[in-house]
This record gives C-alpha cells, sequence and structure tokens, in this order.
C-alpha cells in the first residue's frame, strides 16, 4: 500500500500525511501520521450516530490544525467503521430481494435445523434479513458439480424482479441459487439482465459474496452484503464529498474483518467484509507492539464506550477463522444469531463498555449491559441528557476518572449526575451506598469479561496464564488489570496512546484481500498441475485488488491454506501451504494434512481416502510502517509533578492514589500502586501491589503482584 519512503500507494506524489480514523459506537479516533517523522498526533471526539461521517469530518480538520498541516498535504485516509454491524443489529439497512432456486425459497428460516439451547422450549431465532415476500423462486437448477439440469429462463428472471420492484418496493437483490458456487453461470446472467434493465438496483450474488458449499451460510452472507449495500455506498459518497469539501485530496481505504485494508470500490461491492472493522485494526496492532516486545502470546483487550473484545495472538498472529456470528438474541450462545462465512479475525465480543447501563433486574441482581447509553444521549455526566447510570459514571463516582480533565480537559464530567443516575437505578433498589453500588458495577464489569474470555479460551486451547495483555480502548486501560488478575495473566502492556489504539492500527494495516472456493478434488493420484487449474486463478483474483492500488507484484505475500478432510467426514481442517506449485501433488499434499490433522486430533487416519474441499488464498501488501514505531506527539506542557486522589483501584474502599501524567514518564520511570496514570484518551489503574514501567519505546508494562501479595 504504502511505505516508509513516503510514496504514494499508486508511485504517485510524495504522502506527506496519513490519517487513521476509527467510528465507535460512543467515540470517534484519529490518529494523523507525519510520514518523514513518524510523529503521530491524535484525537478523540464523540460520536455523531445520526450521520457518523459527521465526526469525521468535523475531527479531521481539528488533529490537522493541532499537528500545524494542511488538508492538502494529506495523501491517505484510513478509514475503520461499524457502521455495517449496526446497521444489521438495528435493522437499518434496504428492504431486500431475494431470488432463490424453484423449492428453496424457505433456506433461510430452516437454516440447519440445530437448537443453541436443547432445554429452552421458547428459543427464537433472529428474523432473516428478507423477508420471506420478498424472496421469488425461479426455476433453474445447477448440479453440485457444476453442470446445468434446468436452464435458467431470462423472461421468468425478468417478471420476478419486475414484481419484486413495482410490489414489494425493494432496494436491493441478493441472487442466490443451488450449487452456485461450482458454476456461477445462472447468478451472472442473472446479475447482467438485472444491471442492463433496473440499473438502480444493486445486486449481490452467492457466487461473488462468498462462493463456497453450504447454501444456508452462503446465502445469509449473500443478503446481508445485499441489505447494508444502499446503505454504505451512500455513507461513503457522503463521506467523500465531505474530505473534498475539507479540502482532503488524499486516497481514501477502507478497513476490512480480517485485517487488511481495500479501496472503496471494494467496500461497495462486499460491504459484509467490514462487519469488524475497527476491531480488526486493534487486534493487528497488538500483535504488531508485541511483534516489537518480542512477546508472540497475547490477548488484545479492547473495550471502548460500547463493547469489550478479546482476541488471542499467537505467535505474534491474530487467530483467524471463516465464520462469524452477528446479531445475536443471546450473548453467549451460539446459533441464536445470523451465521455468516467470510474471512475475520477471531474476536469474542461482548456488550460491555463505559456506556454499558447499569441496572437492577426482577430478581434483585446487579446487571450491566449489553444495553449502552452509546454517545447520544451518553452516560448521566455527560450531561446530554442521559439519566441512566453507567460504567462511566462508575468509574467517575470510584474516582478513577479525574472529570475535570476528561479527554484531556475537553470534556467535563458531572460527577453529582453521575452519582443521583446510580442511587436512583442501583443503590436505592439495592440497598447500597453509590459508592458500593459504583465498586459493583465495576466488578460485575470485569467479571463479565473474564468470564466470557476464560470461554473463548478454552474453546481454542489456550492458557492466558502464559500470555500477555495488550489492553486498549477508552476504557480498557482502567479494567486491564484487575481483568488480567482474574484470568492469571502476569503482565500487562499499554502502549502510549492506547485510547486510540485502533487507529493507530489502521495507519499500520497493509492492504489486503483474501478469496475461497468450494473445490471437491480427491488426494489421491492428484498431479502437480492442479495447481495451475484451481489454485493460480484464485491467486490472481486475490491480488487484483492491491495491484489496482499500486502494489508492485514483488510486494505482494500469499498466504495459501487448503480444506481437505478424510472421506465420510462433515468438517475439514485447514491445511497450510506454500504459494507455488512445485512440490503440490497428492502425496505431499497427504503428508501436510496428516501433520496438521495429529496436531488437532492427536493421530492421523491411516489409510483413509481424503479429499479436498476448498481453497483458500489471501494477498498482502508490505507494511506501511516498515517496522518503525510511532512516535505520539504530546499536546500542552505534560504535568511534571504527580497529584494525588481518593479512587477505589481493588474492590475495596477508596484510598490515597498518586496521579501521574503519563507523558511525564519517560523511558525507565517506576510507578509502584495504587496509582493512577492518566492520558487525555485514557487512564491506567495500578494496583495496590502491582508495578509499572515506561520501556524504551515508552510502553507502560504492568507486573502483577502474585494473587496472595494481592490479596494481603
Amino acid at each position: 500500500m504504502w511505505r516508509a519512503t513516503a510514496r504514494a500507494p499508486d508511485g504517485g506524489p510524495q504522502v506527506a500525511w496519513r490519517i487513521g480514523v476509527d467510528i465507535g459506537g460512543t467515540f470517534t479516533d484519529f490518529a494523523l501520521l507525519e510520514e518523514a517523522s513518524g510523529r503521530v498526533f491524535v484525537h478523540k471526539r464523540l460520536t455523531t450516530p445520526a450521520d457518523p461521517a459527521e465526526a469525521v469530518l468535523a475531527g479531521i480538520p481539528m488533529v490537522l490544525a493541532e499537528a500545524g498541516a494542511k488538508a492538502t498535504d494529506v495523501g491517505a485516509i484510513v478509514h475503520g467503521t461499524t457502521l455495517v454491524t449496526n446497521a444489521v443489529i438495528e435493522r437499518k439497512g434496504a428492504l431486500t430481494g431475494m431470488l432463490v432456486t424453484a423449492g428453496f425459497k424457505d433456506v433461510l428460516e430452516i437454516g440447519r435445523e440445530l437448537r443453541y439451547d436443547m432445554f429452552d422450549l421458547t428459543q427464537r431465532f433472529p428474523e432473516p434479513l428478507v423477508p420471506r415476500a420478498c424472496r421469488a423462486e425461479i426455476g433453474e437448477r445447477m448440479r453440485y458439480d457444476g453442470t446445468v439440469a434446468t436452464p435458467l429462463d431470462a423472461a421468468e428472471v425478468r417478471a420476478a424482479v419486475l414484481h419484486l420492484v413495482q410490489h414489494e418496493r425493494i432496494e436491493a437483490l441478493a441472487v442466490c441459487l443451488l450449487h452456485a458456487y461450482a458454476n456461477p453461470a445462472h447468478e451472472q446472467a442473472i446479475a447482467a439482465l438485472v444491471a442492463a434493465e433496473f440499473p438502480a438496483l444493486p445486486v449481490s450474488t452467492s457466487a461473488d459474496v462468498w462462493p463456497e458449499m453450504r447454501e444456508f451460510e452462503r446465502w445469509t452472507t449473500t443478503t446481508v452484503n445485499a441489505y447494508t449495500r444502499p446503505l454504505f455506498d451512500r455513507y461513503l459518497a457522503r463521506l467523500e464529498a465531505g474530505l473534498g469539501e475539507i479540502g482532503c485530496a488524499g486516497r481514501l481505504y477502507i478497513m476490512t474483518s480480517s485485517g487488511g485494508v481495500v479501496l472503496p470500490e471494494v467496500a461497495r461491492r462486499y460491504p459484509v467484509r467490514l462487519l469488524e472493522s475497527g476491531p480488526a485494526a486493534g487486534a493487528l496492532m497488538a500483535a504488531t507492539l508485541g511483534k516489537r516486545l518480542g512477546v508472540g502470546d497475547l490477548l488484545a483487550f479492547d473495550m471502548g464506550g460500547t463493547t469489550a473484545k478479546g482476541c488471542i495472538i499467537r505467535g505474534h498472529q491474530p487467530l483467524r477463522r471463516y465464520e462469524i456470528e452477528v446479531a445475536r438474541l443471546h450473548e453467549f450462545k451460539r446459533g441464536s444469531g445470523l451465521s455468516l462465512k467470510l474471512p475475520v479475525i477471531d474476536m469474542i465480543e461482548i456488550g460491555a463498555g463505559g456506556g454499558g447501563i447499569a441496572r437492577s433486574d426482577a430478581l434483585g441482581r446487579l446487571r450491566v449491559g449489553p444495553e449502552s447509553a452509546g454517545a447520544d444521549p451518553g452516560p448521566a455526566c455527560y450531561g446530554r441528557g442521559g439519566t441512566r447510570p453507567t460504567l462511566t459514571d462508575a468509574n467517575l463516582i470510584l474516582g478513577l476518572y479525574d472529570g475535570t480533565r476528561f479527554l484531556g480537559g475537553r470534556m467535563h464530567l458531572d460527577a453529582a449526575a453521575a452519582a443521583a443516575a446510580i442511587h436512583e437505578h442501583v443503590a436505592r433498589p439495592l440497598g447500597l451506598t453509590p459508592a458500593r453500588a459504583a465498586a459493583g458495577i465495576h466488578e460485575v464489569i470485569n467479571e463479565d469479561v473474564a468470564r466470557a474470555f476464560r470461554v473463548h479460551a478454552a474453546e481454542r486451547g489456550v492458557d492466558y496464564r502464559a500470555c500477555t495483555m495488550v489492553a486498549f480502548g477508552g476504557s480498557g486501560p482502567a479494567h486491564a488489570v484487575r481483568i488480567a488478575r482474574k484470568l492469571g495473566i502476569p503482565r500487562v502492556v499499554l502502549a502510549r496512546g492506547a485510547g486510540v489504539f485502533s487507529a493507530l492500527g489502521l495507519l499500520a494495516s497493509p492492504l489486503a484481500f483474501a478469496v475461497a472456493r468450494s473445490r471437491q478434488l480427491a488426494l489421491a493420484g492428484i498431479e502437480e498441475g492442479w495447481w495451475l487449474a484451481h489454485m493460480a486463478p484464485l491467486i490472481a483474483e486475490a491480488a487484483a485488488p492491491l495491484r489496482a492500488a499500486g502494489v508492485a507484484e514483488a510486494e505482494i505475500t500469499l498466504r495459501c491454506h487448503l480444506d481437505i478432510r478424510y472421506v465420510g467426514q462433515g468438517h475439514a481442517v485447514e491445511v497450510p501451504v506454500p504459494a507455488h506449485g512445485t512440490g503440490q501433488g497428492g502425496a505431499a499434499l497427504r503428508a501436510r494434512f496428516e501433520v496438521r490433522y495429529a496436531e488437532l486430533y492427536g493421530e492421523p487416519l491411516a489409510g483413509t481416502p481424503a479429499t479436498i474441499t476448498g481453497l483458500k488464498v489471501e494477498a498482502i501488501g508490505p507494511d506501511p510502517l516498515g517496522g518503525r514505531p510511532f512516535q505520539i506527539v504530546a499536546g500542552d506542557a505534560p504535568t511534571r509533578r504527580p497529584a494525588r486522589r481518593l479512587a477505589d483501584v481493588d474492590g475495596r474502599g477508596a484510598r490515597d492514589c498518586a496521579v501521574y501524567d503519563r507523558r511525564a514518564l519517560a523511558p525507565g520511570a517506576v510507578v509502584a500502586g495504587p496509582a493512577l496514570i492518566e492520558e487525555a484518551e485514557s487512564t491506567c489503574v495500578i494496583g495496590a501491589c502491582d508495578r509499572a514501567r515506561i520501556d524504551a519505546d515508552g510502553n507502560l508494562v504492568v507486573e502483577l503482584a502474585a494473587a496472595a501479595e494481592a490479596a494481603a
């Protein structure tokens, strides 16, 4: 994409400045990088939910002014957003129609016929994004091997689309035909017909969005893509026009869920790939930080204003997967959401953030989240009309935040409003003092996050006790140490600018694009020539978006995987293979498969035939930073002398704590707890027996005391 030599991604004029912009549910974060020096200026402001682009367009001039830079000097804007996710969760997408093979109209309801809770007789499943009345069957049929059983009737297609447009008023169309992954000819013919005769109707075909077998997930993914496409296109058009109005002529890039960035035209075509856009950047930045620290196994912990997220990093690489569930009806019940197939960084998301609303439930128990106050009206202490207590209100009452210096003093928090909200909705119903209720809110969130992380780690066979936690997000540093202690993690690292870490991650993310295909190829007797016929076209397809952005062939890294299973098994094992055809015959591939199978299950099944069922390729561009660290520039002069205030750092009541301005802590400085270390965008809470030090790169490294010592 771009290199440290400061040339533009397409080889054009020099890129003087680059901006990373991450839109969260509560705050929008900015990171402005000067290419020549590596200096970074950061900014944070409330998100504007009614029009997310408004906060972006207001914040960019602010951070440019702080750096003394001009909009015309910006060569690239890298953007991460939760817009697509929110549209699905809140059902704010387009009215979508669907064309399906005759007899398969109800696949979206039938799903896999699996119950996510065997003992709940009242369980519900999410409603499909396409109402049944907006689905039309057409009499075509493709066999599993790609041969045509029933030809496509263009007149029937024309009549079906005309009915959906005129009578159902659809705004987007998903084309989902049986076995289209094996032969996309019918879907492509429909897309061409619609483009010619209904040019205003955006079309998403399943063979284009994610051409893998298993029609339920393929079709659900396609409907999400179609459902969000008009909304995302309007948002991008608004953003691009606004950037032009403020003088930013630099190229726009969009972050995807798989941890790479793409050009706007690719994002417009596949908005479903942006579901975990911003959080993926944070996970990648944590992996980058781990490389500099020489620590390969990490837990990336991100807590913002709306949610908390966790990602396991092994060997400097975030764990990845090719399926995701969104809009779950029950947060921790797999199967209660919309099942999608697409490449994503493997993250767990918990409805727990600074805006998480606290309440007493019908049984007199304290609950926090998943409902969030968001940016509008926000927590009670924001003074924007919110009256319900949140985690941010609790942290303010506990003394963890300084209400006069929130966001570096640009935002003042109302402690009286926070105390009144906690008293009314939590303390009085539960018979507690406001301080005790606030401590309970803080602890409930910590335990909810720790419990979710334990399950996530157990499902992936990871022992957190051998990991280091990298914590970030506006709320993450205030909770990281106590959550790490619950998980048995001995060390927590917070980089400079932890409160805008995902925005920094956008600047560190390379161009990348992943593709996949379903194929049925028996390993027995497979010749090396199969690579040219099957993998080479996939490699070209994955690399095409990078070439379009100006990345040279020599700078593209390829990651190739095969899905292989024994005959008779229902699911495959992902096997990494070299990105070339040499030595890729059947015997070599079987040997690789058996090694991977033994790693997962103990022993291969000797003598059992095996089959390739899927091909996957990811093309990755060069590191945009060239391995250089950031140099975050402070705004006003730091406060050199530590202040003090009463704060409850461990749930045992308020105690006198030293308060440090992080900008005043030089490399080698050591801070003994209890202490609070403040930045404009976040506050790190250090336990009474813990110690923190500033390393050579300016990272804050907290060594946790042993459990017995901390309890003393």
